[in-house]
């Protein structure tokens, strides 16, 4: 192979490792505000929440892990870019633990496990707790209206 061939292939191989690379980065990056829509619900009752994802982390300073954790519910390590599971993927059921005489004994824990609200609810109302002991104040919303727009 002459020289001009050999520069011409390795040429379009680093393109084509630049445009593998870039689409890769984009397909794995948050947006800066994420609409918490989820196909395991057939229809949402309250308006859906608009997340902030940038604002909580650079803000607020909130950590991949604070929200992201594996099984075991230890936070994950991550970066911009990485790959991440959405919240139903393993908090599959829909809605809240079902309550009264007949509905099934779950410990918080259990219910977290299982329930994708119980999930969000818990993850999200018990940061937003500790931010405003830790701040002194009552910014971070922990009721329904605050988070839920009317629909």
């Amino acid at each position: 192979m002459n020289k001009k061939s050999l520069l011409l292939v390795l040429s379009i191989i680093g393109i084509a490792v630049l445009f593998f690379s870039a689409g890769l980065y984009a397909g794995t990056t948050a947006a800066d505000v994420i609409k918490m829509e989820n196909k395991i619900y057939s229809q949402h009752k309250k308006g859906i929440v608009e997340f902030t994802h940038k604002k909580h982390a650079e803000e607020y300073g909130a950590k991949c892990g604070d929200c992201h954790h594996d099984a075991a519910g230890k936070p994950l390590e991550l970066k911009a870019g990485d790959d991440v599971q959405g919240c139903a993927e393993c908090h599959s059921t829909a809605g809240q633990k079902p309550k009264g005489k007949d509905a099934p004994k779950l410990s918080k824990k259990e219910a977290i496990a299982q329930y994708h609200a119980e999930a969000l609810h818990a993850n999200c109302i018990d940061c937003h707790k500790d931010y405003n002991k830790k701040t002194g104040n009552k910014t971070a919303p922990q009721t329904c209206a605050k988070c839920h727009p009317k629909k």
